[in-house]
């Protein structure tokens, strides 16, 4: 197994957990009661969230492959 590949296997996972923790965060009462007051988000939940989008989907290219495939 190939080093982008492993290296796409732990940030697919780490992009999974962010989500997971962003989304959590997103239903807690500090979040809530921003999202009243300022009608979105705090800083920190839209951080994990993005984080999260952003590193699996990156994991997920290199785990397929789809960068940096030699041409035939």
């Amino acid at each position: 197994m190939s080093g982008a590949r492993i290296a796409g296997i732990v940030l697919l996972v780490a992009g999974v957990i962010l989500l997971i923790m962003g989304l959590t965060a997103s239903r807690s009462v500090a979040d809530s009661l921003s999202s009243t007051f300022t009608g979105r988000l705090t800083d920190n939940t839209l951080l994990y969230i993005i984080g999260g989008a952003v590193s699996g989907v990156i994991g997920l290219v290199l785990t397929t492959g789809i960068v940096g495939r030699a041409k035939s």
